[in-house]
């Protein structure tokens, strides 16, 4: 927390709101990306608080690109900084940005919060996302809100969708093939991870299938041989009242 702790009581005029838990969050899932150079997105500029500050944390020479639909948000870019006018909900200026200045390293998604822009974008972007990546969507506490399409367990909120890219991501287990077959994302998900209002999604490509080891005498034996079985049973079945 060093960085944000020195950063914020030195900030400019540009005006920049978050909920004060989510310095912590970035101090955890970002400070790994301060060693080089990256390439950030930033979904949502508002009036342009966060520029300044993510120009200072990332290391000089990152591509830094934020959006938002606003026109006059333009008028936020800094020096060292790209920001591009169009909508999170618009898939030819999604294709147009990852063209251009993909793919990225870290991806922050703090733009409308409605729950159908944030799946559609995370759909569009999660492909331009680089190995060992994450995708971060704020803000998601407006899952609970049925004015940004949400709801408590409203199958269109963002929060419920993410559970079951947590149920996708367990694919390589599943036991009913009809019901639940295997989900190719597990094969690039790293984990997802979930914070209050904040949803992360760590990225491994050409992950391979999870592998069971047995280890004695200091040798391991590998298997995959579980995934392939069907009917399993727990070995402590009728054992206890379990």
């Amino acid at each position: 927390m060093e960085f944000f702790n020195d950063y914020l009581p030195k900030t400019g005029d540009k005006v920049m709101t978050k909920w004060a838990h989510y310095f912590d969050i970035y101090y955890r899932e970002l400070t790994r990306f301060r060693q080089s150079p990256i390439k950030f997105l930033e979904i949502g500029v508002f009036q342009g608080g966060s520029l300044p500050m993510w120009r200072e944390f990332f290391a000089e020479g990152s591509g830094l690109v934020f959006i938002d639909i606003d026109p006059s948000c333009k008028a936020h870019e800094i020096e060292g900084t790209t920001v591009k006018i169009g909508s999170q909900a618009d898939p030819e200026f999604l294709k147009e940005l990852i063209n251009t200045h993909g793919p990225f390293d870290v991806i922050l998604d703090d733009g409308s919060h409605l729950c159908n822009h944030q799946i559609f974008t995370f759909e569009h972007l999660w492909p331009s996302l680089n190995h060992q990546g994450v995708y971060m969507v704020e803000d998601v506490h407006t899952s609970y809100w049925p004015g940004f399409g949400g709801g408590y367990r409203n199958e269109a909120s963002f929060i419920e969708y993410s559970k079951r890219i947590v149920d996708r991501m367990h694919s390589w287990y599943t036991d009913q093939d009809d019901l639940f077959p295997f989900d190719p994302i597990a094969q690039e998900l790293h984990s997802v991870r979930f914070y209050d209002s904040i949803c992360v999604f760590e990225k491994e490509k050409e992950k391979e299938a999870p592998m069971s080891l047995t280890i004695q005498n200091g040798k391991l034996l590998g298997s995959r041989k579980v995934l392939s079985g069907r009917g399993r049973k727990s070995v402590f079945a009728n054992k206890d009242d379990g």
